[in-house]
């Protein structure tokens, strides 16, 4: 196989090579891309928020998926999650400063892509 863009094995120097399916690169580019990832990392961008603060400020998304997402996410290491020992729990999540990193991308992208719409109209 020629080599092509690749990522680093931290461990032992080895190469990952991106377009195989072993590369842990693309579990995470596809929670990061997934139809919910991306807008629960933009939300973030704006600071920390609680689980219904997110729900509400990402119109359309279901709880269920909401959980999903931010499971992911914080597997990921992309997200943190802080739990209060209130009655009922109070869990907050906030970006990772690799998910700042990634966040910001994502808005960069979104406001490019929004401009070229708002402009070919």
């Amino acid at each position: 196989m020629t080599e092509g863009p690749q990522l680093l094995q931290p461990e032992s120097g080895k190469r990952y090579e991106v377009f195989h399916t072993d590369c842990p690169a693309r579990d995470v580019l596809s929670h990061v891309t997934s139809r919910w990832g991306v807008w629960v990392l933009i939300s973030l961008r704006g600071g920390d928020r609680r689980f219904y603060e997110l729900r509400e400020s990402i119109q359309g998304i279901s709880e269920k998926m909401l959980a999903q997402s931010l499971r992911a996410l914080v597997q990921d290491e992309l997200i943190w999650r802080e739990v209060e020992s209130t009655t009922p729990p109070q869990v907050t999540y906030g970006l990772t400063e690799f998910g700042r990193d990634i966040g910001e991308s994502l808005e960069e992208l979104f406001n490019r892509l929004d401009e070229r719409i708002v402009n070919s109209r």
